[in-house]
Order: structure tokens, then C-alpha cells, then sequence
């Protein structure tokens, strides 16, 4: 199961691609969305565009963004909200389910706890990844929004599993 990670952004828009195998997580690829122009709706369309090349490119059956948070500037929280939403256009658009995650749930699953800084989550994505060095930051963002998701998945599916077994013994 491929899994896109996107960490929305109006300058740049990182992504993170793994591959899900059961409980192992391959890294696939990474990289930015750099945005250049200073005009909203230029930059708006090259966010849309980069996130639909990457689902082009690597075909993933599932999508992970993180979610809006409260910045303390009201300007750039709603840039951020907007640079989101055409990520998540250009996911649907692609007919894959889109999934969401607080950045605190991101860092926890990751690092452990939800207060982690970016470098602790660089580091935790690289090793977790078996990377040979430190991915970019926002690519590091996007993985572990991208691991977070595959956590989260195979906890859901391994809870389904028990259900099921606690289930066909009730009945026998």
C-alpha cells in the first residue's frame, strides 16, 4: 500500500511516499514543492500542480494531510488553509480517500511525543526510514505524517482483527 504524505505549505509543500507492508514502512521517495510568485492564486494552482504530478508519478492508494492549526497570524493560517485545500483537490480529483492528522498526533506517533520539535522528527523519520541522512524538513514533515497514517492504519486494521475473532467465538 503506497501511502502520500503531504505537508501543505503556500512557499513550499513538502511530500513523503512509503510503501506499507503489513507492519514495515519503506521509504519511496520525497521532496518540496518550492512556490515561486507573489501572487495567491499563481501560487495556489502550483501547489495543486506539484501534488498531482507526485500522485501521477507514484500512483498511491491512500492520502495523508495534516491538519489546519492556529497559527498566531491570522494571514498565514489562512494561506496555509488554502495551499490545503488544493492539496486535498488534487487528491480527490485522483479518486484516493484523503486522510487527516493533527500535527501533535503526527509527532507522537513519530517521535513520541506530540511537543517534538522539527529536528526531532527529522531524525526520528530518517531512522525509522532507514535513511542515509536527514531528509529536507518539510519532506521529513510529510513522511511522518505519512508514517502516522500507516501507524494509525494498522492499528484500526489489527483492533478490526480482534473484533472479529472476539466476534466468531461469541457465536460458536
Amino acid at each position: 500500500m503506497l501511502i502520500l504524505g503531504i505537508d501543505p505549505g503556500s512557499r513550499i509543500t513538502g511530500y513523503g511516499v512509503i510503501n506499507c507492508v503489513g507492519n514495515k514502512n519503506e521509504y519511496v521517495a520525497s521532496g518540496c514543492i518550492r512556490i515561486k510568485g507573489d501572487e495567491l492564486p499563481e501560487r495556489l494552482q502550483q501547489v495543486y500542480a506539484g501534488v498531482s504530478e507526485v500522485i501521477e508519478r507514484y500512483c498511491p492508494q491512500e492520502f495523508a494531510i495534516e491538519q489546519v492549526f492556529m497559527a498566531r497570524n491570522a494571514d498565514s493560517a489562512l494561506k496555509l488553509g488554502q495551499a490545503r485545500g488544493v492539496a486535498i483537490v488534487a487528491g480527490t480529483n485522483a479518486e484516493l480517500p484523503v486522510y487527516e492528522y493533527a500535527a501533535r498526533k503526527v509527532k507522537q506517533s513519530v517521535v513520541g511525543k506530540g511537543s517534538a520539535d522539527k529536528a526531532q522528527v527529522q531524525h526520528m523519520v530518517a531512522h525509522i526510514l532507514k535513511l542515509p541522512g536527514l531528509p529536507q524538513a518539510d519532506a521529513a514533515d510529510a513522511l511522518a505524517i505519512a508514517l502516522c497514517h500507516a501507524h494509525t492504519r494498522n492499528s484500526l486494521i489489527k483492533t478490526a482483527g480482534t473484533m472479529s475473532s472476539r466476534n466468531a467465538s461469541w457465536r460458536r
